[in-house]
C-alpha cells in the first residue's frame, strides 16, 4: 500500500466489535505512527537539552535567556499553545485534518533551530517545533485510544510511550558520537528530527479517521457536547485528577529531560558527552520497564494498575531525594537516573495517556487531553525559567521542590484513580453518567 492510499474506514474495528485482547498487525502499525508524536516530542525536548550549554556559548545567551528558551519551546509554553488548539480542533473536524498538517510545520521549526544563526531563529524556530508537536499529543493519542481493544488499551498506548523513550535515546547517542564536532552535531541531530517527521508525515497519510469520532461526529456530538461541559460533573473531576497527574510529574520529567546534561555539566559533575550519555540511560531503562512491565500488566485490572503506580511513585521520589542525602557526584546521578527512569514508566505518562482516552466522551476527549497537557507545560515553562537560577545555587533546591511535586502527583494518582480497567469507552461512559452514544 502507498503511502498516500487511505486505509479504508471498515478496516478499523468499529466499537462494539473492538473489545477483546487481540491485537492486529494493522493496529500495531497505526500506533507506532500515532506514536511518533511522542518520539518527534520527546526528541526536540532532548536535543535541545543536549545542545543547550552549545547554543548558549555560541549565541552568547544569559542563563535568564536559557531559561526563556526552555519555557517557549516543546517542553513547555509552545507545546500548551499547540495542545490546547489542536486538541480542540481534533474534536471539533477530526483527528486526521490535524495529523495530516502538523508535522509540516514541525519541519519547519527544526529546520529553523538546525540553521540558527541568531537568537531569533533558535527561539523562532523553538516556539513552532512546540506548537507544533503539542497540537499532534492529544489528537494522535486520542486515535490510539478510539481503536484500541478495550482490554489491550493500555498496551497500545503504552507502545506510543516507547516511541517517547526510543526518540531521546537515539538524540542522546547520536549527541554523544557528534559531541567531538561541537555545536554542529547538535544541528546534525536536529536535522535528524527533520527526516523523521517528514517521514512519518508520508506514512501517516495512509491513516484514516477515526470510526468512533465519525460515529460520535455523526450523532450530533460535536453539537451537544461544548467544552464547557468539561467542567461540570464526572469530566471535570477526571480533568483536575489527570490534570494534577500529569502537572506535578512533568515538572520533574520536563526538568530530567531538557535540564540534565545542562545541570551535569555546569555544576562540573561530567563532560558534555559523559552528561548525555548518562541522561540516554534513563531513557533506555525507562523503554525496557515499558515494554517488560507496563505493557504486559496495566490492562489487568484496577488492582494492578494500583500497585504498578505505587511503586513507581515510591520510586520517583526516592530518586531525587537521594540528592538531598549525598552528594552530586556520577554513583549518585546514576542511581537517581535509574530510579526516576524506572518508576516514571510506572508512575508517569504512560498511566496518563491512558486515563485521558478512558475518562472523556469522544467529542471531548482532544480537548480535555489539550488542556491537561498545554496547563502543565505552561506551568513547566514557568518552572523552566527558574530551574538554571535554581541549579546555579546547588542541586539542593531543585532536587527538595522535585521531591515534593513528585510526592504530590504519587498520592493523588494513587488515593483516587478511576476503575476503568479492561472495559470499553461505552462502558467506561455510561458509568460515568455520559451515556455510550459519545464514549
Amino acid at each position: 500500500m502507498s503511502a498516500s492510499e487511505p486505509l479504508s474506514p471498515s478496516a478499523i474495528p468499529e466499537p462494539a466489535a473492538a473489545e477483546s485482547t487481540q491485537v492486529t498487525a494493522q493496529q500495531w502499525k497505526w500506533s507506532a505512527l500515532a506514536g511518533m508524536a511522542s518520539y518527534l516530542d520527546a526528541g526536540s525536548i532532548v536535543a535541545l537539552g543536549a545542545g543547550l550549554a552549545l547554543f548558549q556559548s555560541e549565541l552568547h545567551l544569559s542563563n535568564v535567556a536559557v531559561g526563556v528558551l526552555a519555557a517557549v519551546g516543546p517542553n513547555a509554553i509552545g507545546c500548551a499553545l499547540g495542545a490546547l488548539v489542536g486538541g480542540w480542533l481534533g474534536d471539533r473536524l477530526g483527528r486526521k485534518r490535524i495529523y495530516q498538517w502538523d508535522l509540516l510545520v514541525y519541519a519547519a521549526g527544526i529546520l529553523a533551530i538546525a540553521f540558527a544563526t541568531n537568537r531569533a531563529m533558535l527561539f523562532g524556530g523553538t516556539f513552532v517545533v512546540g506548537v507544533a508537536v503539542g497540537a499532534d499529543v492529544p489528537t494522535s493519542l486520542a486515535l490510539v485510544g478510539e481503536f484500541a481493544p478495550a482490554r489491550a488499551r493500555g498496551k497500545l498506548l503504552g507502545f506510543t510511550q516507547v516511541a517517547w523513550c526510543l526518540g531521546p535515546v537515539i538524540v542522546l547517542w547520536l549527541a554523544v558520537a557528534l559531541a567531538p564536532l561541537g555545536l554542529l552535531g547538535i544541528r546534525i541531530v536536529f536535522l535528524h528530527l527533520f527526516v523523521v517527521a517528514m517521514v512519518t508525515w508520508a506514512l501517516r497519510r495512509g491513516l484514516t479517521e477515526s470510526a468512533r469520532w465519525k460515529a460520535a461526529a455523526a450523532a450530533g456530538g460535536a453539537l451537544g457536547h461544548q467544552v464547557g461541559a468539561l467542567f461540570r460533573g464526572a469530566n471535570f473531576r477526571a480533568l483536575v485528577w489527570t490534570g494534577t497527574i500529569y502537572l506535578f510529574w512533568g515538572l520533574a520529567a520536563g526538568t530530567a529531560g531538557i535540564f540534565n546534561p545542562y545541570i551535569i555539566r555546569t555544576l562540573n559533575a561530567g563532560s558534555q558527552a559523559a552528561s548525555v550519555a548518562l541522561a540516554s540511560a534513563g531513557f533506555i531503562i525507562s523503554l525496557a520497564v515499558t515494554v517488560t512491565v507496563f505493557m504486559r500488566h496495566s490492562d489487568r485490572g484496577h488492582a494492578t494498575r494500583r500497585r504498578l503506580w505505587a511503586t513507581g511513585a515510591i520510586m520517583q521520589g526516592v530518586a531525587y531525594a537521594l540528592f538531598l542525602v549525598l552528594p552530586f557526584s556520577i554513583p549518585t546521578i546514576i542511581a537517581n537516573i535509574a530510579l526516576f527512569a524506572a518508576g516514571g514508566s510506572l508512575a508517569g505518562e504512560a498511566f496518563y495517556k491512558v486515563f485521558s482516552q478512558e475518562l472523556f466522551p469522544t467529542m471531548l476527549r482532544g480537548t480535555a487531553q489539550g488542556f491537561t497537557f498545554g496547563v502543565a507545560r505552561v506551568m513547566l515553562g514557568i518552572w523552566s525559567f527558574f530551574v538554571p537560577l535554581l541549579a546555579s545555587a546547588g542541586i539542593a533546591p531543585v532536587a527538595g521542590l522535585l521531591t515534593l511535586f513528585l510526592t504530590i502527583s504519587g498520592v493523588v494518582g494513587y488515593a483516587f484513580m478511576p476503575d476503568t480497567s479492561g472495559k470499553s469507552l461505552e462502558q467506561i461512559a455510561a458509568e460515568r453518567g455520559g451515556g455510550s452514544r459519545v464514549a
